[in-house]
């Protein structure tokens, strides 16, 4: 291996340091780690941090695509049942697994988003994408008030208070959901 390889592979490693620290960070509870605390989890000096990323904004970047990575391959399966309303329920599971993953993304998100135009246009992706998931999955004539009041019960923010703000269970949570998808969709 040649010189200029083995720093190309030190620079990919450290990239890749950086990254999982980052994403630890904030998994572990940190909902703005500062560059500093990075470099030191990643145990790379700060200079080195930024000689990969230009700023944080490029790092919570980095990190979004790993997450999203994750999220696509749990929201890209196919539904086992062939019925909308066993979809539905299906897709029940689905967002409780997927807002669970990323809660502590999001957390960190909801803080930074006003910081970022590139969190901000993050979270308003998610949700475009989770809505077009739901139009998918419901007969295209329900009424649309049938279809906002839905979403609104397999949001994020509807988990998030259900698990953290009524500290419920996940299996609490989900029938407390399911209980309301039936009020609506009978």
């Amino acid at each position: 291996m040649s010189e200029s390889d083995g720093r190309r592979r030190r620079g990919q490693d450290n990239r890749a340091r950086i990254v999982k620290a980052m994403l630890e960070l904030v998994e572990a509870g940190d909902v703005s780690p500062v560059a500093d605390e990075v470099a030191a989890k990643a145990d790379v000096g700060l200079r080195t941090v930024f000689r990969h990323f230009k700023d944080m904004d490029s790092l919570y970047g980095e990190m979004s695509a790993v997450v999203t990575t994750e999220v696509r391959a749990l929201v890209g399966r196919p539904f086992i049942t062939t019925n909308w309303q066993g979809q539905l329920s299906e897709l029940v599971d689905r967002r409780a697994t997927l807002f669970e993953r990323i809660a502590p993304f999001r957390r960190a998100s909801e803080r930074l988003r006003y910081r970022s135009r590139f969190i901000a246009a993050e979270q308003v992706r998610l949700v475009s994408t989770l809505r077009d998931i739901l139009r998918q999955v419901i007969p295209a004539e329900m009424d649309a008030v049938d279809f906002e009041a839905l979403d609104m019960l397999l949001s994020y923010e509807t988990w998030s208070r259900l698990r953290r703000d009524q500290n419920l269970s996940i299996d609490d949570a989900k029938a407390v959901i399911r209980r309301g998808i039936l009020g609506i969709t009978g």
